[in-house]
This record gives C-alpha cells, sequence and structure tokens, in this order.
C-alpha cells in the first residue's frame, strides 16, 4: 500500500513537472484549476483511505463470523430456525457494515476535499477516483490471499483425510481442519467483502468521474451530482426492510425452508428497491439535464437514468438466479453430473466443464443487455449507474453470502466439539442452502464487475481523450489480443499457487499421520500449527506474483505503448475474463454440490448413487477437488483483475496521456 501510494504521488505530480501554480482545465480551457500536484496529493489520500477502509471491512467481517459461528452450533441445539437467525443475523450485521462505511468514507472524502478544491469539480472527482483504486488493490490481497489459503488447506484436508484415511469432514484428529475452517473465513468472508466493495467504490467513482463534466458537474448542482450515492444510501434503507421479512416477519420451522427464504431475500429486495429509485429519480434528479458522451453533451431525462438503474438492478437478479439453477442440487444441471459419477472421475469432469461452459450464455445476454440499454440512454455514465444497480443491494447480498461460510464452519465446530449427530444434520441443511447462495453471491460479483470495469474503461476513455477507439489500428489491435490473453495468465498461476500450496499440506498431514502415535485412534493431538502456518505463508507468498501482473500491466503499458494500447488491452481482459470466470465459479459450484447431492442421499436417483465411500462417490470427491481452486480461487479473483486494471489506468490517466507511449515516440 505504502509502495503504490508513493508511486500515484510520484506519476500523477509529475504530469506538470510538479509546479504549484493554477491551469487551465482539461475539458474547458478557459477556466482555471487546481494543480496537478494537488491532485496527486489528493489522490494518494484517497487511495490509502479507500484501502484502509476495505481492510477494517474484512477485518470486521471476519470478527463478526467467529464470533458468529460457534453461537450457531449452540443455537442449533434448539432446532434449525434459531440457529438460521444467528446465522443469517451475523451475515447481515457484516453486509450492513460494510455498505455503510463505504458510503459514510466516501461523503466524508468529498466534502473534505471540497473544502481545497471549492467550484473546481473537475480535479475534485478526479482526485477521488484514488477511493475506488484503493478499495479494490485491498481486495486482490483478500480475494486471491484468502483464495490461495482456503483451498490449500481445504484441498489438503480432504486429499488425505477423505480418500486416504476414511475419516468425515471436520474430523479434529486431521491436521488441517483448522486451517480449513479459517480458510472459510478468509475467502468468503473477507475476499468478498472487499470484493465487493471495491465494486461499489469503483462504479460510485466512475459515475462521479463522468457527472463532473456534465451538466451536474459544469453547473455545480450538488445533489444530481451525488445522485450514486443516494442511490446505494437507499439500498441501505431498503436491505434493513427485507432482512426483516427473513429474521422477524416470518419463522422458519423446516429444513425446506431455509432455501426459499434466502432467495426471496433478493426478490423483495429487488422489487423494493425499483421502487425506491423510482423515487429518489424523481426527488433529486432535474426533468431534464446533460451527460458528456465523448466529446459532445447527450440530453438525458430523469426516467432514463432511473431506467438504467433498474436493468442494472434486475440483470444481477437474473445473474443470480441463473448461477443458482446451474449450481443447485435441485435442479437437473448438477444432478446430470451427479449422474456422470457412475461411470468414473473423467466423465464427471467432462460433464462439470461442459455445464460451466454452458451457464456462461445467459448472464453474457443479460449483460449485454444491460449495456446497451444504458448506454443507449445516458451514454457512460448509464452504465456506471447500471452498475450501482446491481450493486445497490449489496448489504442484503452480503448477509446471503457471509451466511454460508459461517453455517459451514458452525458444522465444523459441532464435529469437532463431538456433538450430538442431529446437531450436525442441522447445521448441514444450513450449509447446503449457503453453498448455493455463495454461488449467486459469486455470480453478482462477477456481473458487476463486468459494469463496472466498462463503466471505469468509459471514464478513462473520456479523460485521456481518445475519442474513438478503432479496434482497426495495429496498436489498438495488439492491446485487444494480449489483453483477452491475461486473464490465462492470472488463472494459470492463482491454480498453480494453489497446487504447490496444497502439495505442501498434503505432505505435511500425512507426516503426521504417519509420525504422531496414537492419531488415528483419538489419544494425541495433531499438531494443527503447522498447517496453519503453511497455508498463511503460502498465501503471502503465492499472492505476489499475480498481484503484481495485476497491478504493473496497465503501468507498462501505458508508459511504453500509450492510451490506444492500453484501451485495446482494457477491452479484451475484459471480454475474455468474464468468460472464464463465470464458467470456472459454476463448473466448480456444480461439482461440489454433485458430492454433496449424492452424500445427502434425499432423492431415490441420489441413493442409487451410493453412500459415502462407493466408486460414484469417490468419484464426485475427486470433481469436487479439482473445482475448488477453480470457483475459489481462480474464478473470482478475475473479477478483481478486470476492474483492477480499468481503475489504475483511470487513477494513472493524466499521466499516460502526457508522459506515456515511449515506444511509439522513438520510432
Amino acid at each position: 500500500m505504502v509502495a503504490f501510494a508513493i508511486l500515484i504521488f510520484v506519476f500523477l505530480g509529475s504530469v506538470e513537472g510538479f509546479s504549484t501554480k493554477s491551469q487551465p482545465c482539461t475539458y474547458d480551457l478557459l477556466k482555471m484549476c487546481k494543480p496537478a500536484l494537488a491532485t496527486a496529493g489528493f489522490s494518494t489520500v484517497a487511495f490509502v483511505l479507500g484501502a484502509v477502509t476495505s481492510v477494517v471491512s474484512g477485518f470486521l467481517g471476519m470478527k463478526i463470523a467467529t464470533y458468529a459461528n460457534a453461537r450457531t452450533t449452540l443455537e442449533a441445539r434448539k432446532g434449525v430456525g434459531k440457529a438460521f437467525i444467528i446465522a443469517f443475523r451475523s451475515g447481515a450485521v457484516m453486509g450492513f457494515l460494510l455498505a455503510a462505511n463505504g458510503l459514510l468514507v466516501l461523503y466524508i472524502t468529498i466534502n473534505v476535499f471540497k473544502l481545497y478544491y471549492g467550484d473546481d469539480w473537475e480535479g475534485l472527482f478526479e482526485s477521488i477516483t484514488g477511493y475506488g483504486l484503493g478499495g479494490s488493490s485491498m481486495a486482490l490481497f483478500g480475494r486471491v490471499g484468502g483464495g490461495i489459503y482456503t483451498k490449500a488447506a481445504d484441498v489438503g484436508a480432504d486429499l488425505v483425510g477423505k480418500v486416504e484415511r476414511n475419516i468425515p469432514e471436520d474430523d479434529p484428529r486431521n491436521p488441517a481442519v483448522i486451517a480449513d475452517n479459517v480458510g472459510d473465513n478468509v475467502g468468503d468472508i473477507a475476499g468478498m467483502g472487499s470484493d465487493l466493495f471495491g465494486s461499489y467504490a469503483e462504479s460510485s467513482c466512475a459515475a462521479l468521474v463522468v457527472a463532473s463534466i456534465s451538466s451536474f458537474g459544469i453547473n455545480h448542482e450538488f445533489t444530481p451530482m451525488l445522485y450514486p450515492l443516494i442511490v446505494s444510501s437507499v439500498g441501505i434503507i431498503i436491505c434493513l426492510i427485507t432482512t426483516l421479512f427473513a429474521t422477524d416477519f416470518f419463522e422458519i420451522k423446516a429444513v425446506k425452508e431455509i432455501e426459499p427464504a434466502l432467495k426471496n431475500q433478493l426478490i423483495i429486495s429487488t422489487i423494493l428497491m425499483t421502487v425506491g429509485v423510482a423515487i429518489v429519480s424523481w426527488v433529486a434528479l432535474p426533468s431534464s439535464f446533460t451527460i458528456f458522451n465523448f466529446g459532445t453533451q447527450k440530453v438525458v431525462k430523469n426516467w432514463q437514468l432511473f431506467l438504467c438503474v433498474a436493468v442494472g438492478l434486475w440483470a444481477g437478479l437474473i445473474i443470480g438466479f441463473v448461477t443458482e439453477y446451474y449450481t443447485s442440487n435441485a435442479y437437473s444441471p448438477v444432478q446430470d453430473v451427479a449422474d456422470s459419477c457412475r461411470t468414473g472421475a473423467a466423465t464427471n469432469v467432462i460433464f462439470g466443464l461442459a455445464l460451466g461452459y454452458k451457464s456462461v450464455i445467459i448472464p453474457i445476454f443479460a449483460i449485454a443487455a444491460s449495456i446497451f440499454v444504458s448506454f443507449s440512454f445516458a451514454a457512460m455514465y448509464g452504465i456506471a449507474v447500471a452498475a450501482l444497480g446491481m450493486l445497490s443491494t449489496i448489504a442484503t447480498g452480503l448477509a446471503i453470502d457471509a451466511y454460508g461460510p459461517i453455517s459451514d464452519n458452525a458444522g465444523g465446530i459441532a464435529e469437532m466439539a463431538g456433538m450430538s449427530h442431529r446437531i450436525r444434520e442441522r447445521t448441514d441443511a444450513l450449509d447446503a442452502a449457503g453453498n448455493t447462495t455463495a454461488a449467486i453471491g459469486k455470480g453478482f460479483a462477477i456481473g458487476s464487475a463486468a459494469l463496472v470495469s466498462l463503466a471505469l474503461f468509459g471514464a478513462f476513455v473520456s479523460r485521456a481523450s481518445i475519442s474513438t477507439v478503432d479496434v482497426l489500428t495495429p496498436k489498438v489491435f495488439i492491446g485487444l489480443i494480449v489483453g483477452a490473453m491475461l486473464p490465462y495468465w492470472f488463472s494459470a498461476m492463482t491454480m498453480k499457487s494453489v497446487g504447490s500450496a496444497a502439495l505442501k499440506m498434503v505432505e505435511e498431514v500425512r507426516r503426521q499421520f504417519n509420525t504422531i502415535p496414537g492419531l488415528m485412534e483419538g489419544t494425541a493431538k495433531p499438531d494443527y500449527a503447522t498447517c496453519v502456518k503453511i497455508s498463511t505463508d503460502a498465501s503471502i507468498k503465492e499472492m505476489i506474483p499475480p498481484g503484481a501482473l495485476v497491478m504493473l500491466t496497465p503501468l507498462i503499458v501505458g508508459i511504453f505503448f500509450g492510451v490506444e494500447t492500453l484501451s485495446g488491452v482494457l477491452a479484451g481482459s475484459l471480454v475474455s475474463g468474464v468468460q472464464i470466470a463465470i464458467s470456472a465459479s459454476n463448473t466448480g459450484g456444480a461439482w461440489d454440490n454433485a458430492k454433496k447431492y449424492i452424500e445427502a442421499g434425499a432423492s431415490e436417483h441420489a441413493r442409487s448413487l451410493g453412500p459415502k465411500g462407493s466408486d460414484p462417490h469417490k468419484a464426485a470427491v475427486i470433481g469436487d477437488t479439482i473445482g475448488d481452486p477453480l470457483k475459489d480461487t481462480s474464478g473470482p479473483s478475475l473479477n478483481i483483475l478486470i476492474k483492477l486494471m480499468a481503475v489504475e489506468s483511470l487513477v494513472f490517466a493524466p499521466f499516460f496521456a502526457t508522459h506515456g507511449g515511449l515506444l511509439f515516440k522513438i520510432f
């Protein structure tokens, strides 16, 4: 963080040779604006604020989750309904904390910076973009580092425990069991939280940058200017009302009511939010205004802007439900995958991959439709608010997402504490519902990342004063093809890291089983600390290369090849990254649930595939182990690659526009 903050200051300060005199504005040369040095300083401050907010949110989320999981286990003695309420409420605490923190810090930052900038709104909102960059750079740490941590432990614990030694999951005799349970929190709570926080900060920043050069910014209308923040704050209120539906208005009595209750959360919040946004758009926006559209001003009505937000909101819901259809074992896709386990692991893998590729189709159409509608209405600003629409119910989304790891850990605690079989069954029921909702959460994160990244791309193109990005020019095309390759390079790094960390873990677990006398009999305790250390060290060491790839690419391309090539790289990485991310997450989720489907034996079909330990079950476990790094490391961290490169290019745009493209200048 410190190193990158210095980089931002030096690069942006050098745009006008560190002079402290006022400069003519970028878009309106008659007015005078604050010097680039000020923007450099304030951008750095915003970057640090964003990073700190992201870290604090992740930290608090983990704290809440660790308090909540033991309480969930204890409540499970009274019944499923009571345990559900504890797990769901603690997830909601985290969701609201994150949404509220993000909004509060951003609002305070804008008002404090305004004291210096006064009427120079263009410079003010340009320096605010640092906030988004800070949020996302910490998300890289949470997602990539967390993903490597959790999967090294998970794969290590499963391979030796379940497959070789035939002991149940979360058995206290397994040395990697603590690392595995910690990992759920790191990856799913800190990672998911900082990821969505990053999206949220960036889409707000992208919208504000475009608005500052539209009629809102030129005429200094403060209320419509902050429309993105108003939408988010309405979202918090709507989500508050929505959570009451799960915990207070209706009580959950049976296991089969859990999943519908969580899915209804999404539907209720989306419907209420549509109404909320309609009211706010009518109150906060003037009836007609203009939006900056690549050099010209486009006239927009307030109802058109409302439609942009609504389109994003409903696209998010569609993506969530399609993801659920492909990853929940209540529907045919996952049941087909489970069925293919009859003939061994190879067919399971083939079916799983096919399912993942197929699950990309509808989400992409949904994203494409929302891009087309929102761009036709309000240019790039439309896309930014569509992304905000998708993220406006972030508190509910995070609540149902954080619920998963909390109930998962509750099950682990029940098993390790040797509580009765009945309690384990209840926590398993909670966890099975949580698995699907986690997949929905990942779908949301990827969909919003695509929109956010496109909005940032638009803001970058406006800021670097490129009027058109022409694919037929070689400069842009080489960027496009290299950009499309980056997600593959990134995935290769993260997969390999999980593999090598899991290898170390497996060796350590085997060593303990072979050398500690009385471990299998349960008379001696395993050495949990060594396994936790392996995971921690691996995740911190292994996240540096993929992190460097993401952080350095825009800088290298921008400095040596200039803004046109960089715009190609951003477009390419967005287009290919979204596809890989969706397919990887869904393939992994489907394999996981196919295994759970066979284990639960809830239907005639599932029972025919055999109890735990049968051949089809072993094939399912292999699929699940392959899917782990896909669904929890490579897939989810790709949306950080997409967003982070775009927001970084936006922050450094003034520098690239003046000093970039060295190679083309030489020739």
